[in-house]
């Protein structure tokens, strides 16, 4: 046994009758487990809390010596994140998974709008060239040394990622809190950050969405599928808003438009994707009334912040930062608190 298996040879009896031999490939054919959002505040004991980061997920696999870094939908970024992918594989397992999220920092504070400098990214070379620091912070572990950890706690979980690797940049270790709720959310806001995620200390890992995890928002915010863009007015180049939308029992459903958060940029290299997948009929199951609008293909999916949801389940306030390619569009709901369901 490795220095690694020692590591789950030291569970408790009960816990190691919960390790399962780990399926070769098993990371490329889950999607990661998701929280869910939620307006509740008051928790018990048995909940954990971590900052809720401005970035994207990622799972790193290394298999026999191999490292694949898989965005959320299993696609590899190895190419986008190379030095990430070289303090993976510097660890001295050789057969783990890790889940995490990939920020940048401006500030102090992580920033989507700077991280998207290297999303679009597909070579090592324009990577390493760009200028734009990455950091990966992981929160758990699924499989070491051959065996899966799914079944067992989360808190075990965490405990064996702190032992198991060597956080040196640009790896970093996503501690937590063991109380939470209103008053730490507001702390969280106070910082900077996103908000928190509040987590079952005692829950299993889980390939879906579950209510073992849960967001609890600063602002409100989710991802929406671009359907349209109407012309720029006056002095504005590239276009005047994008027209948004999220799908509900397969129809997109209008969600408003997005006329704010562009710099000129990022305006004009919207505007050329933007025509590339100009159609002639609105995508939308709803009748959208703007001026001068224009239809595309409901391919490219944009992170959008706003205040909240009017009752004709339109955007209040909203403003676009970033666009996000770690989602599928068929994908994309309207997001519910829990508590509101």
């Amino acid at each position: 046994m490795s220095a690694l298996g020692d590591l789950l040879d030291g569970l408790p009896a009960h816990q190691r009758a919960l390790l399962r031999e780990a399926r070769p490939g098993a990371e490329l054919a889950e999607p990661p487990m998701r929280a869910e959002l939620s307006d509740r505040r008051v928790f018990g004991r048995n909940w954990i809390f971590e900052r809720k980061l401005d970035g994207v997920r990622a799972i790193g696999v290394c298999e026999n010596g191999r490292l694949r870094l898989l965005s959320r939908t299993g696609r590899g970024v190895n190419q986008t994140y190379p030095e990430i992918v070289e303090a993976l594989a510097a660890q001295r397992g050789t057969d783990f998974t890790v889940d995490g999220e990939i920020v940048a920092f401006s500030g102090g504070r992580t920033d989507f709008s700077r991280l998207q400098q290297r999303m679009q990214l597909s070579t090592e070379r324009q990577a390493r060239a760009s200028g734009v620091a990455v950091t990966y912070y992981l929160f758990d572990l699924l499989r070491l040394d051959g065996k899966d950890l799914t079944r067992l706690p989360l808190r075990t979980r965490k405990s064996l990622l702190r032992k198991a690797l060597d956080f040196q940049a640009p790896l970093r270790f996503t501690p937590h809190r063991n109380q939470g709720g209103q008053r730490q959310l507001e702390e969280a806001c106070a910082r900077g950050w996103e908000g928190l995620i509040a987590k079952r200390a005692d829950g299993r890992y889980v390939t879906r969405r579950s209510p073992d995890w849960l967001k609890l928002k600063c602002e409100r915010g989710q991802e929406l599928v671009i359907g349209g863009f109407t012309d720029p007015a006056g002095a504005r180049t590239g276009f005047g808003a994008l027209l948004l939308g999220h799908y509900e029992n397969g129809a997109l459903r209008y969600a408003g438009k997005v006329g704010t958060g562009y710099d000129h940029a990022t305006l004009l290299a919207l505007r050329a994707g933007l025509d590339e997948l100009e159609t002639r009929r609105s995508p939308f199951a709803d009748p959208v009334r703007e001026r001068g609008a224009h239809w595309v293909e409901p391919r490219l999916v944009a992170q959008v912040g706003f205040t909240e949801w009017t009752r004709d389940g339109m955007l209040r306030h909203p403003r676009f930062l970033g666009l996000r390619d770690d989602k599928k569009p068929q994908d994309v709901v309207r997001e519910v608190p829990r508590e509101q369901r």
